[in-house]
């Protein structure tokens, strides 16, 4: 159901600030508890939003929302990652149906305009009442629960009162900024800029669908090939190099993309759908916590981490069905059964971000590089690593053994190369150093 624009304070047991996968998911899940949830977006469904690589550990949450067929129908099977490397003649793929759990074999490249406007309509047929285009201004807390002062896309004024609110405003870090509990990563720091092509040359039969890394000088790019044809391509650079911008950023991206010569090869004949590149910066931070009596952050609402290994959708989707829970005690259980709940729930929502970020922030050393471009399986290190790729980190499959044998390999391989290890630990050094705010969310040549 879609809610009336109210004129006078609402009341609900849930407002939910975000219409993404993180507040979809929750909304879905506790609309289907008997909440009377409510679900603001700023935006009008469907929009455009970058993450468009999910992952295998996606597949059972779609599952679990009943909406596997529905993603099946607008995605581009995916079965594994290509990586590409400068100093290396041949590439390197990893099929997911290789990890520790073979049921985990494939996922999906979506369109996320068409993947979030699923997952919100959803939320609105389960039960939420959905309001779009609808900015949440202010949220003030009380021993009672929040209010929470919106604005329409007319101007009109709302006001709500809940129980209980969950932020899910992604990049916006709605609470987090209000409560001074941003912190930027202090190890690692990137931008990006990112367009859409037509007519990119793909990987042949089933590797049509997989992700390809392409290393280069000042980063790396994702090439994401998507069904409708169209291939999403971006380059993660370090903050220096985008900001050597002196010409307009569509040809600023056609020289970055020049840097990479096999990248470029596969886009000889694509061209650049409406003319339109984006760039954005402070790429990576955290909140100092995610939760309080009345209110958990969930996402990217909480924290953002390179998107190399594609985790942003699945991370937010994973907090939605552990926040779902958290939400419940605190609303019917309060007290020290509530408290242990958000403990775990912040221990939860560390977890994914500190897994990946320690591949994430080797990912461009040499070292790191040798790794993916030569997998080895001795100790079954292969198999975790592709299982850490997949997002299975929350079911209990027994990866982590494995995970800490590949770790120390790689602390040997690094300490018999010092020289080749120092000077990439200098260089990085350099790389992540702050250079201030990127101008300009999205720009368009």
């Amino acid at each position: 159901m879609t809610a009336s624009p109210p004129q006078a304070t609402q009341h609900c047991d849930v407002l939910v600030i975000g219409g993404g996968p993180a507040g979809s998911t929750i909304a879905t899940l506790l609309a289907q508890q008997g909440r009377d949830v409510v679900m603001l977006e700023k935006s009008q469904h469907p929009r455009f939003h970058i993450g468009e690589s999910l992952l295998p550990a996606n597949v059972p949450l779609f599952d679990k929302l009943g909406l596997r067929g529905e993603v099946e129908r607008i995605g581009m099977p995916k079965w594994g990652v290509e990586f590409v490397s400068p100093q290396h003649e041949h590439s390197s793929f990893l099929e997911f149906g290789d990890a520790w759990d073979k049921s985990l074999p494939y996922a999906w490249q979506v369109r996320r305009s068409e993947l979030d406007e699923i997952l919100f309509r959803h939320a609105a047929a389960q039960g939420a009442r959905t309001l779009e285009n609808c900015r949440v201004r202010e949220v003030d807390f009380d021993a009672e629960g929040a209010t929470v002062q919106a604005q329409l896309g007319d101007g009109q004024e709302c006001r709500w009162r809940a129980r209980f609110v969950i932020d899910a405003s992604g990049r916006d870090t709605f609470l987090a900024n209000r409560m001074r509990a941003k912190e930027k990563n202090p190890r690692h720091n990137s931008s990006a800029l990112f367009g859409h092509f037509r007519d990119a040359q793909r990987l042949p039969g089933q590797l049509e669908g997989n992700i390809t890394i392409f290393w280069f000088a000042h980063g790396w790019f994702w090439f994401i090939p998507l069904a409708d044809g169209t291939t999403s391509v971006g380059a993660v650079c370090w903050p220096y190099y985008l900001k050597s911008r002196n010409k307009p950023l569509k040809d600023f991206f056609a020289d970055t993309i020049a840097l990479c010569p096999k990248l470029a090869e596969r886009l000889k004949d694509a061209t650049l759908v409406d003319d339109v590149v984006h760039a954005t910066g402070n790429y990576s931070y955290s909140a100092t916590h995610c939760s309080g009596e009345r209110y958990l952050l969930l996402g990217d609402a909480f924290a953002f981490i390179d998107p190399v290994f594609s985790s942003g959708v699945f991370l937010a989707m994973q907090s939605a069905f552990e926040g779902a829970e958290v939400v419940a005690t605190c609303l019917d259980r309060p007290g020290a059964e509530a408290a242990r709940a958000r403990r775990r729930f912040e221990a939860m929502m560390r977890k994914g971000p500190r897994e990946f970020s320690w591949f994430i922030f080797r990912v461009t050393n040499p070292t790191m590089r040798e790794f993916f471009m030569y997998p080895q399986n001795m100790f079954r290190v292969k198999e975790a690593l592709l299982s850490l790729l997949a997002g299975d980190l929350y079911r209990g499959t027994p990866i982590w053994r494995s995970l800490r044998v590949l770790k120390a390999l790689y602390y040997m391989v690094s300490l018999r190369h010092a020289r080749r290890t120092f000077g990439a630990w200098k260089m990085r050094r350099r790389n992540i150093r702050d250079l201030g705010p990127l101008q300009g969310e999205t720009i368009q040549s």
